[in-house]
């Protein structure tokens, strides 16, 4: 075992099944001990990369580095990683304990040296008066919590999670979530977890990484990608809801450079090309909401733009709603946080803080630069 290295390292993984390809040169690393998720959305490839990484299948081109060393051709069974799948693939005909068990069993250890360690991974999951019942007896939630156990219970550092909880209500998603990142400091082992939900993937990530079109788009922290993502695409698929992004050009001059939308026109701080289009990425959290109409839409270094808007439909989510706006023709998004009075409202004057505003290349889609403002995007502080 080589501990300086990464505990996985996809290098240049590659997948296609004749004409498809899923995977197109996954080249990544995960740190010992992190937590580490991959997010996407459905069929990108997520399933396709753990079952590489466990040994369910071979890569087209590429290599899995596991502990320092190349496991590309390894056995599945020689890998010794912790693998809960999507489904939960219960044997039906054997009891929460045995269900448990089997891996261990499987592995040649015996029922006594098994016994402690199937009661622990139960405990940890917190179905231990279900050890003697059999899967047609549970819940779905209980179910997952058995196949989850039966993962952990492996004796390994390395847990390979493939969307766990894919098909659970939110309250069941939520309460394991919680268990989830417990079980981790508990073991202190590498969990590796992939989603197709952001805000359980924002919630449980030490590092997050995107995955879109058979290729990692991202990877960094979960603030870091949504406070400052490195391109478009990051921006859209990291937050809920999705970021508003507006059509716009550079104008003027380095020191005095603008950025001109529909809606508005800021002042920018911008790296490289200072004329050309670009794209305004904004999101919904920071458009801030009041009644009644006002605005023009302009704005000073330092200086909030507001600008007057049409509510076009409100959804209520409970202690937030999300408002869909038009502005001369534009949509917008917004997040409103009891801003506006309860009931139908036809106008409001939206603000934002031009330094909330972050500017990508139209031509590849990297982020180049963000608006001069108030809030500092790189440390989250104010400045009066």
């Amino acid at each position: 075992m080589t501990d300086s290295a990464p505990i996985v390292a996809f290098d240049g993984i590659a997948q296609q099944y004749k004409r498809l390809r899923v995977l197109n040169g996954i080249t990544l690393d995960i740190d010992r001990g992190d937590f580490a998720v991959i997010y996407g959305p459905p069929a990108t490839g997520k399933s396709v990369l753990m079952r590489i990484l466990v040994g369910l299948e071979e890569p087209t081109a590429g290599r899995v580095m596991l502990r320092g060393f190349d496991a590309t051709k390894i056995p599945a069974a020689a890998r010794n990683i912790g693998y809960v799948p999507q489904s939960f693939a219960l044997y039906p005909h054997l009891s929460v304990h045995d269900n448990i068990g089997y891996p261990l069993s499987l592995a040649g250890m015996s029922a006594h040296d098994a016994e402690p360690i199937v009661r622990h991974a139960a405990e940890m999951l917190r179905i231990t008066e279900h050890l003697e019942k059999r899967p047609d007896q549970l819940s779905g939630g209980q179910k997952q919590r058995v196949a989850i156990a039966r993962g952990i219970a492996k004796q390994t550092d390395l847990f390979v999670l493939d969307d766990p909880l894919a098909g659970l209500d939110f309250k069941l998603r939520e309460q394991l979530v919680e268990d989830l990142r417990g079980l981790q400091a508990d073991t202190k082992a590498t969990f590796l977890y992939t989603t197709s939900d952001v805000v359980e993937a924002m919630t449980l990530a030490d590092t997050l990484s995107v995955l879109d079109g058979g290729r990692i788009v991202e990877s960094g922290s979960p603030e870091r990608l949504y406070q400052r993502p490195g391109n478009l695409r990051s921006m859209h698929l990291v937050g809920f809801p999705p970021a508003n992004f507006l059509p716009a050009s550079l104008v003027g001059q380095a020191g005095a450079l603008r950025c001109r939308t529909s809606l508005f026109e800021v002042p920018v701080d911008v790296t490289g090309p200072l004329v050309g289009d670009v794209v305004v990425g904004l999101r919904p959290e920071h458009v801030r909401l009041s009644p009644g109409v006002g605005g023009n839409g302009r704005s000073r270094a330092g200086d909030g733009v507001s600008m007057p808007a049409q509510v076009l439909l409100r959804e209520d989510l409970g202690g937030e709603e999300i408002v869909y706006l038009g502005i001369n023709g534009q949509s917008l998004t917004a997040v409103d946080r009891h801003q506006l009075p309860a009931g139908e409202l036809p106008e409001a004057t939206v603000t934002v803080d031009p330094a909330d505003l972050l500017v990508f290349s139209a031509a590849n889609g990297e982020l180049i630069g963000h608006g001069q403002g108030k809030a500092d995007r790189a440390t989250g502080e104010r400045h009066a």
